[in-house]
């Protein structure tokens, strides 16, 4: 991953662990490997761990220790309703600034009015 993704992707980060915790459950090494199924490859996990405690004392998850087969009991995170509700506010803020970020390519082209938000590619036009 190219330093302008790493940058890219610390704003985002947040957003996508909730996403994967809203499908499912999941402790911090189980987040780490799901992310890099969904291409996110180059995502440390100690950055993962400490996001992690940042949304716990957010209040944004709940945590539950569950005994592990190997050395001590696993941190499971588990999306909550505050979280849930940031997620859906992340998800808003996303699709806002990817409009706006499209309008800025050339393939792409904004309507004349702002204040609905739409866009068409040149094909559609």
């Amino acid at each position: 991953m190219g330093k302008q993704m790493t940058e890219m992707l610390k704003g985002t980060l947040e957003g996508i662990v909730l996403a994967l915790l809203a499908e499912q459950p999941a402790y911090g090494y189980d987040i780490t490997a799901r992310l890099r199924e969904h291409g996110f490859t180059d995502t440390a996990e100690g950055t993962v761990y400490a996001l992690l405690v940042r949304i716990e004392k957010r209040g944004l998850v709940d945590v539950e220790k569950v005994p592990s087969e190997k050395g001590p009991p696993r941190k499971v995170y588990t999306l909550n309703a505050q979280g849930t509700h940031e997620l859906a506010e992340f998800w808003k803020t996303w699709s806002l600034l990817a409009r706006r970020i499209d309008g800025l390519n050339p393939a792409i082209t904004n309507t004349p009015n702002d204040t609905n938000d739409t866009h068409t590619t040149k094909e559609e036009n």
